[in-house]
């Protein structure tokens, strides 16, 4: 069954309109510093999501390594995951050179790889990785960027490894058509480049989001949960021998 991603729609888009209408005129901000000026209070803020991240650590496998961990921040879904498996070697890519600092120090020697980069271009590498993960991090960026990268993860995968998104999704056509021109006007306004990375939410729907993973190779791909807003997406990579079966996601 597909889970619910808002139970009110009129009254979400309703209140979403608003604060589009009370922001209209809030310059943009730069990706990378939008969370090094709120570095302070980011995982307090973020903590209203604790249970979805709870949820993306328990949902990854058991061979879960090496992983890498795409948009990590400051690491509050490592938290959870070095927990389970305190010897996994993870990389973590992320724009922002503080939240690294902060995620290098909290989990100082650990197996830990961080690079401060833009992970829609750095070279993620073929058939690295037992598992991807993002959490709360792509839905930033349009569906050509997304299938660009989905294409990569999938290469990035070994056979039968395992892609985790754990995210914003819009709640139907109508919050994602909205929320994509408020966008592009604000990056009019503020002539920011086509390349620049600005903090403003272009989530896509669901059956979008699960488009773009099939079209990057994704066999098995399926919404398993939705907590508070985030949408957490498992897609998996078939192995060689099942890749004729369409691939077979485990329950959980």
């Amino acid at each position: 069954m597909t889970p619910v991603i808002r139970e009110n729609i009129p009254a979400y888009l309703a209140g979403l309109r608003q604060w589009l209408n009370e922001t209209r005129d809030v310059p943009l901000e730069s990706m990378d510093g939008f969370f090094a000026a709120r570095l302070g209070h980011y995982e307090a803020h973020m903590a209203v999501w604790k249970k979805a991240y709870e949820r993306a650590a328990a949902l990854l496998p058991e061979n879960a390594g090496p992983l890498l961990d795409l948009g990590c921040g400051t690491g509050l879904e490592l938290d959870l995951i070095f927990a389970r498996w305190p010897e996994l070697s993870v990389t973590g890519i992320d724009l922002c050179a503080a939240m690294l600092e902060q995620l290098r120090a909290k989990h100082a020697g650990r197996r830990l790889t961080l690079l401060c980069a833009d992970y829609l271009t750095a070279q993620l590498g073929k058939a690295r990785y037992g598992a991807v993960i993002s959490v709360q991090s792509l839905h930033h960026f349009t569906p050509a960027q997304k299938s660009a990268l989905y294409g990569r993860v999938y290469r990035a995968l070994r056979p039968g490894g395992f892609f985790l998104e754990a995210d914003y999704i819009a709640c139907c056509d109508e919050e994602e058509a909205l929320l994509r021109a408020e966008c592009t006007r604000r990056r009019a306004r503020d002539s920011v480049p086509a390349d620049g990375f600005v903090h403003f939410d272009t989530p896509l729907t669901l059956p979008h989001e699960l488009a773009l993973l099939r079209g990057a190779g994704f066999l098995a791909c399926e919404a398993v949960d939705s907590i508070a807003g985030t949408t957490l997406v498992r897609a998996q990579k078939p192995a060689a021998a099942d890749a004729k079966n369409g691939g077979v996601l485990p329950k959980g």
